[in-house]
């Protein structure tokens, strides 16, 4: 366990001892747990190791590197990418675990709640860590006019689903009718990637992105 782990594990242990314990709280704030912890962190820290983000040009190299005309599978790949660039998404929104016991089909968006007009798109995220009504949380994705642009894709990708599988109920397919995987997804990002860039590099890229262009953080 890393040493700035630890600091989360012992409130979680003062949690379920307290009601048994009531002075456990000041013990763990005691100045020899508090320097104990110090002197670990110094001695065994490692540096926290944050992931590549991508940026805008690197969408438009890997659109250009695909060979076209695009087949369906590296459509839902690039657009995938995209969408999760765009609307800071997370891998694990898009795509199905790689665990089969960790699959759940009520978190899959479905192709119904796609919504389309001339300047963006919109799909329904069934099911997310953040929805406590249980509602499902709307995707909204504008037009870009700067580098690629994730609605031209998005339609692309939709004519090719739709031609294959007009009466499939969800929204991401690959071309064998399958949900696409996190391992699927991770093997293509690494044709064009070096391992520093990872599921989460979208979703910080697409914020940095925002972040230069002067967006405010409590608006990201």
């Amino acid at each position: 366990i890393q040493p700035r782990s630890v600091d989360a594990y012992l409130s979680g242990i003062v949690n379920q001892l307290e009601p048994h314990f009531p002075h456990v709280r000041q013990s763990r704030h005691s100045p020899l747990v508090k320097r104990t912890i110090q002197g670990a962190l110094r001695l065994l820290g490692r540096p926290v190791l944050h992931k590549q983000p991508i940026l805008r040009n690197d969408l438009l190299r890997v659109l250009q590197a695909l060979q076209h005309p695009l087949d369906h599978n590296d459509l839902l790949w690039v657009t995938q990418l995209h969408c999760s660039f765009y609307a800071l998404l997370r891998l694990g929104e898009l795509v199905s675990p790689n665990e089969l016991a960790l699959r759940d089909s009520s978190k899959l968006s479905l192709h119904t709640s796609v919504h389309m007009s001339d300047i963006d798109f919109s799909f329904l995220l069934q099911r997310d860590k953040t929805d406590t009504r249980y509602e499902g949380n709307r995707v909204l994705i504008q037009r870009s006019w700067v580098s690629s642009d994730p609605l031209a894709l998005f339609q692309c990708y939709l004519a090719s689903r739709d031609l294959r599988f007009p009466l499939h109920p969800y929204l991401w397919l690959r071309a064998d009718g399958c949900p696409p995987t996190r391992s699927w997804f991770i093997r293509r990002l690494r044709l064009f990637f070096p391992a520093n860039v990872s599921g989460h590099s979208m979703r910080t890229g697409g914020a940095t992105s925002l972040a230069a262009t002067g967006v405010s953080p409590d608006q990201i």
